[in-house]
């Protein structure tokens, strides 16, 4: 945490978790080049890139086992920060423990509540008792500074490696696909053209108006205009059941004309459409390594 506060601002990506953290991987893998700077809350590491102490934020929001990352959705359209592209990790789960302890001296292991879900079959397996705890790195840490060899953590090998704890078993989770897709936040959106640097991913909130059939309305326009979602999920505004919003991710820059079409449909069926990022697809969305 020193290294990152003394570090070039403009040379610091910020992520939420402790330094082995699975964000932090991705930001190593990335950015290599850039210094990890760890947050306590997302909303730290959302203030961090706000107010120039980073100069980019590494945000996860969905894994291919756990689904979407809770929250991420309601901070978003707040953030004052721009979408500017999307990484996607793959999640390869060690049993980290102490020095000297074995599988037969463990009865507990200590994780994030999705590290846990991803490694069922395994703790199930070696009759261990899954304690919820904040994060996976943090995990590692606790049981790193506790010294009992009865409680192991499941985090990654780089937080193993940082914090002196020796890898049990590794790739302990239950799906070969766990991965993560992490969203690359910036406060200035991409400069991009839709002629060139794609495919692209444009990414937007909206609210609907309260009309019979308006989201099937709203999403004729990306069908008639051929224009691919390739995400579409709601949730809860304000703590009324009647007021909902909705997250999309589609394909393709908002001027290319069929987008543009698509859009005004949409926000002739909405209250309001927030875009929060235009960015190159993945390459791991296009199905290559």
């Amino acid at each position: 945490m020193a290294k990152a506060k003394k570090a070039n601002p403009k040379n610091t990506i910020a992520f939420q978790g402790q330094l082995g953290a699975y964000s932090h991987i991705a930001c190593a893998a990335r950015f290599p080049k850039m210094t990890p700077l760890p947050c306590a809350q997302f909303e730290d590491a959302f203030a961090a890139v706000r107010t120039g102490k980073a100069k980019l934020g590494m945000i996860p929001v969905d894994n291919s086992v756990a689904g979407r990352v809770a929250d991420i959705h309601h901070i978003l359209p707040h953030s004052g920060l721009h979408i500017i592209g999307e990484h996607f990790e793959r999640v390869n789960h060690h049993l980290l423990a102490l020095p000297g302890a074995t599988m037969k001296t463990l009865t507990r292991v200590e994780s994030h509540v999705h590290a846990l879900g991803q490694c069922r079959a395994f703790l199930r397996k070696h009759k261990l008792k899954p304690i919820v705890a904040a994060d996976t790195a943090g995990s590692a840490k606790d049981v790193s500074e506790r010294g009992d060899k009865t409680v192991a953590a499941i985090a990654s090998k780089l937080a193993g490696d940082i914090y002196g704890l020796k890898s049990l078993a590794a790739n302990i989770e239950d799906a070969d696909h766990n991965t993560t897709r992490f969203l690359i936040m910036s406060r200035a959106p991409l400069k991009s053209n839709p002629k060139s640097g794609g495919p692209y991913v444009t990414s937007l909130v909206f609210r609907l108006r309260s009309v019979p059939a308006a989201l099937y309305k709203a999403m004729g326009g990306f069908a008639t205009n051929g224009v691919n979602m390739t995400k579409l999920e709601s949730y809860m505004i304000g703590g009324r059941f009647t007021a909902v919003q909705f997250y999309a991710d589609i394909e393709g820059h908002p001027n290319d004309p069929a987008v543009k079409l698509a859009l005004e449909d949409l926000r002739f069926y909405s209250q309001d459409v927030m875009i929060l990022g235009t960015y190159p697809a993945h390459p791991f969305r296009l199905g290559k390594k």
